[in-house]
């Protein structure tokens, strides 16, 4: 049973930052892309990051290119998603996922993550 478990997330005023994890199972982590997608309330699921299964490719959503930076510990089945300079907009629930391509689509990814929320105060 593939299980993806975020965590990291929490309050944070904005400029701050937050580093958030996905530990994954069940599955074979170093053969996956992996991806933070994020929805906020009454919003699509967006696209903010991807990387690919060795971390030689990472794709990023032009809204957090520079301040968000995503990696992987193979070792440790991980995915992380560090977060600088946080804005307001950034608010919503940060979910992981794997799939088999270095794309931007939801459908794409088979597995999921329950999500971890991030809420940035002004």
């Amino acid at each position: 049973q593939v299980q993806l478990v975020e965590s990291g997330g929490g309050l944070v005023q904005a400029g701050g930052s937050l580093r958030l994890s996905c530990a994954a199972s069940g599955l074979t982590f170093s053969s996956n892309y992996m991806a933070w997608f994020r929805q906020a309330p009454g919003k699509e699921r967006e696209f903010v990051t991807a990387i690919s299964w060795g971390g030689h490719a990472t794709d990023y959503h032009d809204s957090v290119k520079g301040r968000f930076t995503i990696s992987r510990d193979n070792a440790k089945n991980t995915v992380f998603l560090q977060m600088n300079s946080l804005k307001r907009e950034a608010s919503a629930v940060y979910y992981c996922a794997a799939g088999r391509s270095l794309v931007r689509n939801v459908g794409a990814y088979n597995y999921w993550g329950q999500g971890t929320q991030v809420t940035v105060s002004s």
